[in-house]
């Protein structure tokens, strides 16, 4: 199984002194995280796309590329590029560029995301949500596969037999399919053949293995072959020396955020008792010592048989210094423990 991080790239207050770091603070703390994870072994770092003010990384591209020069062997991804309200054609340029520059390890996930601002935005309308996620995601794939264009939509003037360039060194591209429950969406990967990211950040792990085998009983039927229906597991979660001290320094920033969250959407404020259900076993957050990660780790393997697993570690702007401790301790103990179990 990989084991990898994805980022929004928070740059939230602390909930402490109430102070925010500049934008330029945090890309700075990010690459220097992003090197770390290389250093210590871990197989993806992942950035996702935002377009709020508490998020730095709107342009995720910009931001893998700056990890390409600074690292060697992980693999750079988005999580997500909203493909919704993209150009299909400036993402795989911008996605193209990342691999070369990379030596060939970049990803796209392509997802509609989980926010709404990038609509209006750029022009879109939220009544054309599904339908331009699926138009786009159809011409990036036949990007990917022509270099030469030919193409007529109806969200998107026509191209006519004109190249798209920078081609990647990856051949073809690696693009997965991110979702977060809805069943239409995962048999839509399923039916495409693509690598799917299940992003379980609430509820019982438990209800998503209905999900996950139908995005392989779909594949199976479509004619593809298991090993090409990759499965990532994207979760919410945290490792420090103890695992007292990874609730703590993990729940007042995850708190924030999700109370923040909730406020707009009509959820309840997070409070500790709810948050330390939640990261009890069976629960969705994946906090604790690095021997509660691996048992986690390893019992939703159990349920989904997932060859990835990515860890969202800053829900919430994390203290830099405790955040490179939990990437030191992603990489050195839970990942080897990982592969032991499983085998690499």
């Amino acid at each position: 199984m990989e084991i990898g991080i994805y980022t929004f790239v928070d740059r939230t207050p602390d909930p402490q002194t109430g102070q925010t770091i500049s934008a330029a603070q945090r890309l700075a703390d990010l690459l220097e995280e992003v090197e770390l994870a290389d250093q210590v072994g871990l197989d993806v770092f992942a950035v996702g796309e935002h377009h709020r003010p508490e998020y730095v990384a709107s342009a995720p591209a910009v931001i893998l590329g700056a990890a390409a020069a600074r690292t060697k062997n992980i693999r750079l991804s988005s999580a997500v590029t909203v493909l919704s309200s993209d150009d299909p054609v400036r993402v795989f340029q911008q996605f193209s560029t990342v691999d070369l520059l990379s030596g060939g390890r970049a990803e796209i996930m392509a997802g509609r995301g989980s926010f709404i601002e990038s609509f209006p935005l750029f022009g879109y309308s939220l009544d054309d949500y599904d339908s331009l996620f699926s138009e786009k995601l159809e011409m990036l794939l036949e990007i990917r596969s022509n270099e030469k264009l030919n193409w007529k939509g109806k969200h998107r003037a026509p191209v006519k037999g004109l190249g798209v360039y920078p081609r990647p060194l990856q051949d073809p591209l690696p693009v997965w399919i991110a979702v977060g429950g809805t069943p239409g969406s995962v048999i839509r990967a399923g039916k495409l053949g693509l690598p799917i990211a299940f992003a379980i950040i609430g509820g019982d792990p438990r209800q998503f293995a209905p999900l996950v085998q139908l995005y392989r009983d779909t594949g199976e039927a479509a004619g593809f072959a298991r090993d090409q229906l990759q499965v990532s597991i994207n979760s919410h979660a945290f490792v420090a020396d103890t695992s007292q001290a990874a609730a703590d320094i993990y729940y007042g920033p995850y708190a924030y955020v999700m109370s923040k969250i909730g406020q707009e959407r009509g959820w309840p404020p997070m409070n500790r008792a709810q948050f330390e259900r939640m990261r009890a076993p069976g629960g969705s957050l994946l906090v604790g010592d690095p021997q509660e990660v691996i048992d986690k780790i390893l019992y939703e393997h159990e349920l989904f048989g997932h060859d990835r697993f990515l860890a969202q570690m800053e829900v919430g702007t994390m203290p830099h210094k405790e955040l490179m401790r939990a990437i030191e301790l992603l990489g050195t103990k839970v990942a080897p423990a990982i592969h032991k179990a499983l085998g690499k």
